[in-house]
């Protein structure tokens, strides 16, 4: 009865996605994958979408839905995976995550993904704005008034940057200096955290482990709790794959025991 009802509504949560490619003045590009398509080449994947994923990952207590979806969001983005990108982009907004903070999560990862991951959800989110009647008015201004930057603490970042990178590339390390910190991380369209998130996210997602610890760091400085970044972890198993979360085990275990110690 429970894996019956589960199915029934993702049933009926994944047909209401498809609804929006049938607006004939705003047509997804790519229409969003329904549960009976599933069925029709993978029982087995529907089943465990509907029972595992949809019907029981989401409803942990560990996060709350809104960073779930931030999350779920970042992974696809980062990983460029489009097939999903309309039906959980439509879900993020209905879990809370505002027109502007979706805006904001695409623009952040193309510096933690590429630019050609960022331009490809921009094809999908333009549709799902237009059919849920977005305009520009939601959305976050090109040159906001940026949040203060604390000198103090970003001045030993930039100091490894300058002597780590600069000698092999001073055009990276002046962007990472100049245009990554001191102004993509201070757009006030995202909090702190989030931003945090979604980088640990990204890099996770795309097994680039090797800056995890400073960024999930950064994530806990600027307030992601240690059963938020174990959940994170679950929530990633289920969309970024399963290796690339067991290899950040071990580097999310060694951050959060050294800030305990």
């Amino acid at each position: 009865m429970k894996q019956h009802l589960a199915a029934t509504a993702l049933s009926l949560s994944l047909t209401a996605a498809p609804a929006l490619a049938d607006d004939r003045k705003h047509p997804l590009a790519t229409p969003p994958v329904t549960l009976e398509d599933m069925k029709a080449v993978s029982p087995a994947l529907a089943d465990y979408t509907a029972t595992s994923a949809i019907g029981d990952v989401w409803k942990r207590p560990g996060l709350a839905p809104r960073d779930r979806s931030v999350i779920t969001v970042a992974a696809l983005i980062a990983r460029n995976q489009p097939a999903e990108f309309a039906y959980h982009f439509s879900l993020a907004l209905d879990n809370g995550v505002k027109p502007a903070e979706l805006s904001e999560i695409i623009t952040h990862l193309a510096f933690y993904s590429g630019w050609a991951n960022a331009t490809a959800a921009v094809g999908v989110a333009k549709d799902v704005f237009a059919a849920r009647g977005i305009g520009p008015d939601q959305l976050p201004p090109a040159r906001p008034a940026l949040m203060p930057l604390d000198a103090e603490k970003d001045a030993s970042r930039r100091a490894t940057v300058e002597q780590t990178v600069g000698p092999t590339s001073p055009g990276l390390a002046e962007y990472t200096n100049d245009l990554l910190f001191k102004d993509v991380w201070l757009r006030p369209g995202l909090s702190p955290r989030d931003r945090s998130l979604i980088t640990v996210t990204s890099l996770i997602a795309n097994g680039q482990v090797a800056q995890v610890p400073y960024h999930l760091n950064r994530a806990m400085d600027n307030g992601l709790k240690t059963e938020e970044a174990s959940e994170l972890l679950t929530q990633l198993a289920f969309y970024a794959g399963w290796p690339n979360v067991f290899s950040a085990v071990p580097v999310v275990k060694d951050v959060i025991a050294k800030r305990a110690s």
